[in-house]
């Protein structure tokens, strides 16, 4: 079985990995655990003249050691409960909806695992929905790991 475990660092995705580690794997299973970013030099091309080039090589670099950091992180969770498992991590740069898919074909994904911000209808319409994408374009099974937000049962509404 190959399965492809998609994160991004969220506290969020920390109880994905957390979930996903508690799970018992047939034998030879290959988890593929990526993180996907975008780099402040994709997403700033359009700058004039190179001005601010050396600022963005520099949050490109912190950017990819962060990313790495996501993923040693998840492997050690995750091998430490699944000595068995044969992990394998990449940091890959671009957009996470579509390089979530064409890395789980190229690896050959038989389960993609992403996991839920929980966000609303309003934020997804600005902000985009990464495993709600990745659910309807996918060419193998999807898991979204939905986590309950804690935090909002310990909100108080104040009257007035």
């Amino acid at each position: 079985m190959k399965i492809l475990l998609a994160i991004d660092g969220s506290e969020e995705n920390k109880a994905v990995v957390n979930k996903v580690a508690g799970r018992i794997f047939p034998p030879k299973t290959k988890l593929r655990i990526v993180s996907v970013y975008q780099t402040i030099s994709q997403i700033s091309a359009l700058e004039t003249m190179g001005v601010l080039q050396e600022y963005y090589t520099e949050t490109d670099k912190h950017l990819l050691k962060q990313t790495q950091g996501y993923l040693d992180d998840a492997e050690k969770v995750l091998s430490k409960k699944n000595p068995t498992l044969m992990i394998t991590k990449a940091a890959l740069i671009g957009s996470p909806k579509n390089v979530i898919l064409e890395d789980a074909e190229k690896f050959g994904a038989d389960l993609i695992i992403v996991g839920s911000h929980g966000y609303g209808f309003m934020d997804r319409l600005f902000l985009g929905s990464v495993s709600h994408a990745v659910a309807l374009h996918a060419k193998c099974s999807v898991e979204i790991v939905r986590i309950q937000n804690k935090n909002l049962s310990k909100i108080k509404l104040k009257r007035k």
